[in-house]
């Protein structure tokens, strides 16, 4: 090691070298979608630091790197500091090929000690890793190795020389025992045909990886890194969110497909927005999905269709210039069972489902109107004088009040019914058919599919939220721009429910409702459904008109975690960053990272935490300090573990306020390095465990800039507050403890202290 020291030392940048064999070797672009995990592992370092050079060659051993060659040409550049990565046995165990063959204890275990021996003579650090298994499992499920005697080998040779030992064998093990036989089988060459050129009948192959499968490899071995000793796991490359590395990010695997293409005028669809188009283009659907998949056109020109049901292998390709508009004649639209709001419904046909579908996609910079002003009711406050009688001259009744339009008498009838359409109130189809247009529609309805994109269109005027896939795998959103008005009620921008493996990024939203929102259920429903939203990334959005910018909740019952924010702008959305339940939910969100979010015009909070979601709890909290604990069950919504950082905030009516419940605070909340210029400061209710760190709050009130009221083990470090507040801080509440200031310009306003709280609350640095 003293070796490496010096060449760091000395500001040479080390190289890493990969040796071994096709699962980790480089790959030419016409052997797509093979790819090795060694083409990837260095997008999880910082490249201007270290270098890397992967030397790794298809079908070799231990025996033919060396005895073609391979060997003597890398070890020839090797120089102290470097890493040498060795990683062979997939193809030392083939006894019929007399080049590669070297058994595990003799051959196998003499040329890897030989290669340590000659990395240590040029003064660089090898490095040893287990073969990677290969997917097999037996029929009822269980892995089932391959590898016999190699890996373990592996773990004695480093054992005795004293080498950095990565198990990758034992990593990817684990991971496919995790995924299972069937959410396992993408991450290697399972092929379909017609897609890939060196592939044209399709590939059924266990041991090389596509793209994804590289990845998650690669990010296994760089967590082996950072577990090791190596100096090496000094150059992880850092993400901007906290002690987070670029390995530790969800992978989302995306869709592929043939480029086989189904125009759908070749099968009857006329333009004009006069014929009805569903049936023309749900059979070019049928049609490209049965011949095996590929792209479904929708060319430029206006087209009025009813639902859309898409298919597995399909791209449903609208055009620029293509406008597809939804029709509103409500009996174009059956009633199916589905999912409302966490619960179990009968609802409407959405204008564009998929249920149980695989490799899907939605692309093109064309327009999709979902015709919501059929379905949604409207408030006389919502819109203007003129908009209000245009409205109510189309049709359509009034409520009691004449302060609410309904566009039928059935819409009216299921608003005035407590969980109407809701399957455990005893709806089926008939029953519901009383209330039908008040069950509106989701525009896009993904169930249980798997490998999604959707790039680039337009979706706007939903009848209810826009885009809702609920309990699927790796969803990809992008390019997208979600419009509805403000008045839009539901008008969320996309819903992801139950969904693993996903990201949002570059989308626009002007909704009139939340904007990106995760959800997990409703209550009992979604604690016994116990699908977790989890293992997602949202970068680089814009909302503009919405309830909140980025939401979790209020239907969290099953958890969200995971979850990476970064790069976002909210202009004019009522709440900025939103966490939102209530009693009864259940459910644990943890593990939500947020950074570098900038927002203006915020008429609420920029941050809330909301654990009450009812007005009338919360203000009766406020008024009443002392409230009794309810016991905690699994009823009780937990908030934990969130890490928050680079926030920005210009016109605001609160810059953060967290509202826990007497029984369950909000709890560990980290908020650093962010400026907020608003209205009042921060505000915290039964919070347990949250520090803000160089953090400003200039605010325009003369209210305490903070205020903290039941809450304890809070840390604020580095906090300047200036504006108009008479005083810094203001403490309330018996159940206060332990608020640490450190370096803090609290003094100089002076602090508050409330009836019953000692001043020995405070431990100042």
């Amino acid at each position: 090691m003293a070796s490496i020291a010096l060449a760091f030392s000395n500001n040479e940048t080390p190289t890493v070298f990969l040796a071994g064999d096709s699962t980790m070797a480089p790959k030419l672009p016409e052997a797509a979608p093979e790819t090795g995990w060694g083409m990837v592992f260095p997008d999880f370092f910082d490249t201007t630091s270290v270098k890397f050079e992967n030397h790794a060659v298809n079908g070799r051993s231990t025996k033919s790197f060396r005895s073609l060659g391979h060997w003597d040409k890398m070890i020839a550049r090797v120089k102290p500091g470097d890493f040498v990565f060795l990683q062979f046995g997939h193809n030392d165990s083939k006894t019929d090929d007399s080049i590669r063959y070297a058994p595990a204890q003799t051959a196998y275990r003499e040329n890897l000690t030989r290669f340590i021996t000659e990395i240590r003579a040029k003064g660089a650090q090898p490095v040893l890793l287990t073969p990677v298994v290969r997917r097999n499992f037996d029929a009822a499920g269980r892995f089932v190795d391959k590898h016999g005697d190699y890996p373990g080998v592996v773990r004695e040779i480093a054992a005795a020389q004293r080498v950095p030992l990565i198990d990758l064998w034992a990593k990817s093990k684990a991971l496919l025992e995790k995924l299972g036989p069937a959410d396992s089988k993408p991450l290697f060459l399972n092929l379909p045909g017609g897609i890939y050129p060196k592939f044209p009948d399709g590939k059924e192959d266990n041991t090389h990886f596509t793209p994804h499968g590289a990845g998650l490899m690669a990010a296994l071995v760089a967590e082996g890194v950072n577990e090791s000793t190596l100096e090496l796991r000094h150059f992880l490359k850092k993400t901007v969110f906290f002690e987070k590395y670029a390995y530790e990010l969800p992978q989302i695997n995306l869709p592929v497909f043939r480029k086989d293409t189904f125009n759908i005028r070749d099968f009857g669809a006329k333009a004009g927005g006069i014929a009805l188009n569903t049936q023309a283009i749900n059979t070019a659907i049928d049609t490209c999905s049965r011949r095996g998949g590929g792209v479904v056109l929708i060319p430029a020109g206006l087209w009025l269709s009813g639902p859309i049901r898409l298919r597995s292998h399909v791209n449903l390709y609208l055009e620029r210039g293509a406008l597809l508009q939804f029709t509103d004649d409500h009996d174009q639209y059956p009633l199916v069972r589905t999912n409302w709001e966490g619960m179990d419904a009968i609802r409407n046909h959405s204008p564009i489902y998929g249920v149980d579908l695989e490799n899907i996609a939605i692309t093109g910079a064309g327009i999709f109107d979902g015709a919501g002003m059929a379905w949604r009711p409207l408030k006389k406050n919502k819109v203007t004088g003129s908009e209000w009688s245009k409205i109510v001259a189309s049709g359509g009744v009034l409520n009691e009040a004449k302060d609410t339009w309904y566009p039928t008498e059935r819409a009216l009838r299921g608003s005035k019914i407590n969980r109407a359409g809701v399957i455990a109130e005893g709806y089926d189809e008939a029953k519901a058919l009383d209330v039908k247009e008040f069950l509106r529609p989701n525009m896009v309805s993904l169930v249980r599919c798997t490998r999604i994109l959707i790039d680039g269109p337009t979706f706007q005027n939903s009848p209810a939220w826009t885009l809702h896939p609920l309990l699927c795998t790796h969803f990809t959103l992008k390019n997208v721009t979600v419009k509805n008005p403000s008045f839009a009620q539901n008008g969320d921008g996309v819903d992801v429910e139950s969904t693993r493996f996903f990201r949002i990024e570059n989308c626009v939203f002007d909704t009139g409702d939340d904007g990106v929102c995760l959800k997990s259920g409703r209550n009992e429903e979604g604690r016994k459904r116990g699908a977790p939203t989890s293992d997602g990334i949202v970068q680089g959005c814009t909302v503009y008109k919405a309830h909140g910018g980025f939401v979790i909740g209020s239907e969290m019952s099953g958890g969200v975690r995971n979850i990476f924010v970064s790069g976002c702008t909210f202009m004019g959305s009522d709440i900025g960053l939103r966490f939102k339940t209530t009693r009864g939910r259940g459910g644990v969100v943890e593990d939500i990272y947020i950074s570098d979010i900038n927002m203006t015009d915020i008429p609420a909070e920029a941050i809330l935490f909301d654990m009450y979601y009812n007005g009338k709890e919360a203000a009766e909290a406020l008024k009443n300090p002392e409230m009794n604990k309810l016991p905690v069950t699994e009823e009780t919504p937990v908030f934990r573990k969130i890490y928050i950082q680079n926030v920005a905030c210009r016109g605001a009516a609160h810059a953060i306020y967290a509202q826990g419940l007497p029984e369950m605070n909000v709890q560990d909340v980290h908020i650093e390095n962010s400026v907020f210029h608003t209205q009042r400061g921060f505000t915290c209710v039964e919070g347990d465990g949250i520090q803000l760190k160089n953090i400003t709050l200039q605010t325009d009130s003369a209210e305490p800039a903070i205020h903290v009221l039941n809450s304890r083990n809070l840390v604020f470090d580095d906090v300047e507050v200036s504006g108009k507040s008479e005083k810094a801080l203001k403490i309330e509440g018996k159940q206060t403890g332990a608020i640490r200031l450190l370096g803090t310009n609290f003094d100089a306003r002076g602090i508050e202290f409330g009836l019953g709280v000692p001043p020995t609350v405070l431990i100042k640095k």
